[in-house]
């Protein structure tokens, strides 16, 4: 089948590329399929030994070389299929060179989690099943709510946070641009955690993370610093 054919049209769905082939990919493609709606055109990855491949039947076309080739195919959509460990620097990246291609993005929103109606969502949001989102809520761009997370009142998450798998944010938490909470992690009420920093797993953060620092430990302590996400 060639590239023309593999990206064929069907007029009633909105068209989607993602950016990356591994295992968020995989769990966006299972949430946009438990939505109605979307035609997953395929997968864009460097990996060269992943291209002409599949990830759950989704072709991997090739890479981002591809993305001016299929907005002129008429693919508006995307998501970024990419997911963070601690540096949330490369999906940044990606997401940036689809926006600066022209793309939209996609909301991948898990049936299974619960988003109060009063929150407000950037673009690009990854929300994953069991994630609760509470009243008040307000989330920045290409943020992932991970499985099972809370994010409860009032918080305010920035521009490209990963917040992981089981993690909890008490009312109010202020979270910086480019932060990466980690696994199981919890932060009190309305505390800030700083731009870029990374809330190890299992942490428990009870006073103010400061920019670019990694902290960890019950209570959480400052480990070390770290380069800035921009």
């Amino acid at each position: 089948m060639g590239f023309s054919e593999s990206i064929s049209t069907k007029c009633d769905m909105i068209r989607v590329i993602g950016l990356g082939a591994g295992g968020h990919a995989r769990v966006v493609i299972e949430i946009l399929r438990l939505l109605s709606g979307y035609e997953l055109v395929g997968l864009l990855d460097p990996r060269q030994e992943l291209w002409d491949s599949d990830v759950l039947g989704v072709p991997v076309l090739g890479d981002d070389r591809l993305l001016s080739e299929l907005r002129n195919q008429g693919v508006d959509f995307a998501f970024i299929g990419l997911g963070t460990v601690g540096d949330t620097r490369p999906r940044r990246r990606l997401y940036e060179i689809v926006r600066r291609q022209g793309f939209q993005f996609i909301k991948a929103i898990h049936p299974q989690s619960i988003i109060a109606p009063s929150v407000e969502l950037g673009h690009g949001p990854t929300i994953m099943a069991g994630a609760v989102i509470n009243t008040g809520a307000k989330l920045g761009d290409n943020v992932i709510v991970n499985t099972g997370s809370i994010v409860e009142h009032d918080c305010i998450i920035g521009d490209h946070v990963h917040i992981a798998t089981g993690a909890r944010l008490a009312g109010t938490v202020r979270v910086g641009e480019g932060a990466h909470i980690g696994l199981g992690a919890s932060i009190l009420q309305g505390l800030e955690v700083g731009q870029n920093a990374i809330v190890g797993a299992g942490a428990v953060v009870i006073s103010n993370v400061p920019d670019n620092t990694v902290v960890v430990g019950v209570p959480a302590r400052i480990l070390k610093k770290v380069k800035g996400n921009g």
